[in-house]
């Protein structure tokens, strides 16, 4: 035990940093505060009914929250026979959040470096650069939790990958089955996959260099441990992808019912949708200058006082207070510093300016073929990062690579190069250590350094060589700017102009502080070719300086007041009168519709409501075009009606307070129509639903005429049916009839799970209206269920949990395996001294 502290004491020691470091950046998290993650709340809404049921000890996998109803595979669902489930739940209790990402951001690449064979502070440094480059800090302010778990176990899956292709093929493999399995676990399959276009190259390289080298037998066998390895991280999340498969086929991300009318494309996301957050061309200099294009949108900065934007409004005679407030109004509302192409951003990708100097540098002096691998990598990523801004390489991933046209927010590639570059930054100087011709290197930093210290210099003295500082609408915001200060076009020009003069100013102050950090890292680098300073000290001195400049522009983005009291953060939505007054109805399943909110990004009423609207990315495709057709124009109050719309809250336009209306004409749980009327598809169903009477006929698919006369239909004005007993993902029916009837149930149709049962006896079911469920009701009276019971889920968890089993036999194996190999053997007495202690005897 004492020689393994020996031998690990370095590494205990660097972690021990790392916790540090997460204590400091993050000091509010161990005082029980929370970050005020406006995702989050929307998240929260999503989960109010999954969370209302799991604080009574109950699992639901259906929800009727938002958007009428869903499944809660990509809200939350439980996977406890999942070994990863428990993995992540350990974790999450040790570290409150973010720590627990931020330290997993560090330790995973630190591993990743180490398995590179560099020394421990450089690969600190390393793993400090990639931890914080700011997109990730970025995505732990939003809330993007998912994400940035996802992205923590980069890292550690490339390093197990490198292992196996060493020839450490069982330890390798276990490793890479198991991050895998963690990394599959975080669910979110676009961070993934965008792992998995990296290591498709990297294979690409190493099979190259293995027929080259005449050592395809070994990098064969390593590609079946990997092989194996990833096959077994798929099956130990079986439930997890098949239940995202089977719903993901139903969502926004699947292929569109409508064909004449349809207003998205027959498969995947629209393209505009997909390509909204693209990178721009030009924005790319913010992995060197961060604020190159004006940083946030909105911005969080307050303007500075000396801003020109505030000196228009003082040389007007405007007393500076209220000079700096017009114009922190104007540059976070009208004309923002955020000058890019993107709706909105939280902010730029920054890399750092010692890392990208240091990439540079690698690019030069990097011997490994591993250069090759992290080159296309970033080009790759940057290119399809600028997606609608260079669509040429992203319309052919988009339009002919499997699945590529399910993700959105196409500039999220970009995490992968922000791996990349600390990767080769760090070879760079490894190169430098290793290297015994210091004067060839010499030459070579002073390329590098030319290289981002000239684009530097020029982004200091002639910005405008790269950058415009202008939008695409400049004239249409002064314009704006214009009417609202009530046509003075004089004004606007001069406040236009000196919005345009602080988003230079803020670039230019940006890329001196990265000149400086520059100057002293080259000097750094120079000092130690020179023979100045060690390569301990080196690599300690870069480890301090990188975690310097990326801490700076990340407290940007992630600062104290970021962080607030838990009671606060639970009262962030209060809930209005209307509400209030909504809350007391007991009835337990009917809809609330509020005309003032935007459906598909309403985050609010689902605190309160089961609502017709909501928040999800993975919302289901029929409900998008339902509201695409029957919402966008005008609202169409027989859908309303259908839907079991009780209230409708509406917006009094003089003082802008709720109002509420009880819709007297909403249709109910359940309820017999008089007819059925048939049409041959989706879009005569749509166009059907357009103008009819729901109550009273109902509007199905000629593929359902055998179910839905499977008896004859016969008017009975007696007949009744109604939700006796309510729980999301089980409800209860009771009818009574003296003939026949087809029933329609205001529940959202989903054929991948649900069944039904009268009196205990499964029975068909068929849609109708587009998107309800209904069914054939025999004369009498009945019990009716209907029960949610995916077999993506159950039988999943199933196969989930065999291969959970097989993974911790191979990790166990594993270790087994490498305490063997570090055991040194008994060595056998030397036949001499036994010798000599008989004759001495």
């Amino acid at each position: 035990m004492n020689n393994w502290f020996k031998r690990n004491g370095i590494h205990l020691a660097v972690i021990g940093i790392f916790l540090a470091i997460c204590f400091f950046y993050l000091t509010p998290s161990f005082q029980g505060k929370t970050l005020g993650q406006s995702d989050v709340i929307g998240a929260q809404s999503t989960q109010k009914e999954v969370n209302d049921y799991r604080a009574r000890d109950t699992t639901i996998l259906w929800t009727n929250q938002i958007f009428g109803g869903m499944p809660t595979f990509q809200i939350w669902a439980p996977y406890p026979d999942n070994i990863t489930t428990h993995v992540v739940d350990i974790i999450k209790t040790t570290f409150p959040n973010p720590v627990d990402t931020l330290l997993l951001l560090l330790v995973g690449s630190y591993f990743l470096f180490i398995v590179l064979k560099m020394n421990p502070w450089l690969a600190a440094a390393g793993a400090v650069a990639f931890a914080f480059s700011s997109y990730n800090i970025i995505l732990l302010v939003a809330g993007h939790s998912n994400q940035a778990f996802a992205i923590a176990f980069f890292a550690p899956i490339l390093a197990s990958i490198i292992l196996t292709l060493r020839g450490n093929y069982l330890t390798g493999g276990a490793l890479t089955a198991f991050f895998l399995a963690m990394e599959i676990r975080s669910n979110h399959i676009q961070m993934t996959y965008y792992l998995l276009l990296s290591i498709l190259i990297l294979m690409g390289i190493e099979i190259f260099h293995a027929i080259k080298g005449k050592k395809l037998q070994s990098f064969l066998k390593a590609l079946g441990f990997l092989a194996g390895a990833t096959v077994l991280a798929i099956a130990v999340n079986a439930s997890i992808l098949w239940s995202t498969y089977d719903y993901g086929t139903e969502t926004i991300r699947g292929k569109s019912n409508l064909k004449a009318s349809a207003k998205e494309p027959s498969a995947g996301l629209d393209k505009d949708y997909a390509y909204q957050w693209s990178q721009g061309v030009g924005e790319s200099l913010t992995f060197l200058v961060p604020n190159a294009y004006g940083g946030a949108l909105p911005s969080s900065e307050p303007i500075s006082a000396d801003a020109a934007t505030v000196k228009v409004f003082t040389d007007k005679g405007i007393p500076a207070d209220q000079a700096q407030q017009y114009a922190q109004q104007i540059t976070s509302q009208i004309i923002p510093m955020y000058w890019g192409t993107k709706p909105g951003t939280s902010g730029p990708f920054y890399f750092g300016a010692i890392i990208c100097f240091l990439f540079v540098l690698g690019l030069i002096i990097v011997r490994s073929r591993l250069k090759w691998w992290l080159f296309g990598t970033v080009v790759l990523t940057l290119f399809l990062s600028f997606g609608r801004n260079l669509p040429f390489l992203s319309d052919i991933f988009f339009d002919y690579f499997p699945l590529y046209n399910k993700f959105r927010a196409v500039e999220s590639i970009l995490a992968v190069a922000g791996l990349c570059f600390p990767i080769l930054a760090c070879l760079a100087v490894q190169e430098l250590i290793e290297s015994t011709d210091k004067k060839a290197l010499l030459k070579k930093l002073y390329i590098a350094g030319g290289i981002t210290g000239g684009l530097t210099l020029i982004l200091i003295v002639l910005p405008g060589i790269f950058l415009s500082f202008r939008t695409d609408n400049h004239t249409e915001m002064v314009n704006y700017l214009a009417q609202a200060l009530k046509g003075d076009n004089a004004m606007a020009n001069e406040v236009g102009k000196a919005v345009i003069s602080d988003r230079t100013a803020l670039e230019r102050a940006d890329a001196i502080r990265t000149f400086i950090f520059l100057l002293v890292g080259f000097g750094l680098l120079w000092a130690y070719l020179n023979n100045k300073i060690k390569a301990q000290l080196l690599s300690l001195i870069l480890f301090v300086l990188v975690l310097v400049d990326m801490w700076q522009i990340d407290k940007r983005y992630l600062k104290e007041s970021s962080f607030q009291e838990k009671v606060e953060a639970e009262q962030v939505v209060q809930p209005r009168e209307v509400d209030n007054f909504i809350a007391k109805d007991k009835d337990p399943n009917f809809r609330v519709f509020d005309a003032g909110a935007d459906l598909r990004s309403d985050t609010f009423n689902p605190f309160f409501h089961k609502s017709v609207g909501g928040y999800s990315a993975a919302r289901l495709k029929r409900f998008e075009e339902l509201y695409l057709n029957q919402f966008t124009k005008s609202i169409n109050h027989d859908v309303l009606d259908m839907l079991n719309t009780k209230y409708i809250i509406t917006t009094d336009q003089k003082n802008g307070s709720a109002r509420l209306q009880n819709n007297e004409t909403a249709c109910g749980n359940a309820w017999f129509v008089k007819s059925v009327k048939y049409v041959k598809d989706a879009d005569q169903e749509m166009q059907a639903i357009s103008s009819f009477s729901p109550k009273d006929e109902a509007m199905v698919d000629q593929q359902y005429k055998a179910l839905a006369e499977a008896k004859p239909l016969a008017n009975d004005t007696s007949a009744t049916i109604k939700l006796v007993k309510y729980t999301p993902d089980h409800l209860t029916y009771q009818s009574s009839s003296a003939t026949n009837q087809v029933a329609v149930f205001s529940e959202i149709y989903y054929n991948k799970g649900w069944k039904m049962l009268i009196d205990g006896t499964e029975q068909p079911f068929f849609r109708a209206d587009y998107l309800l469920r209904a069914a054939n009701i025999p004369t009498g009276n009945h019990k009716i269920e209907f029960i949610f019971h995916p077999a993506s889920y159950y039988t999943g968890e199933g196969i989930s949990l065999a291969s959970s089993i097989l993974l911790v036999l191979l990790l166990a194996g594993a270790v087994f395996v490498e305490l063997k190999k570090k055991t040194p053997e008994p060595q056998p007495e030397p036949v001499v001294a036994k010798t000599a202690t008989k004759k001495t005897k």
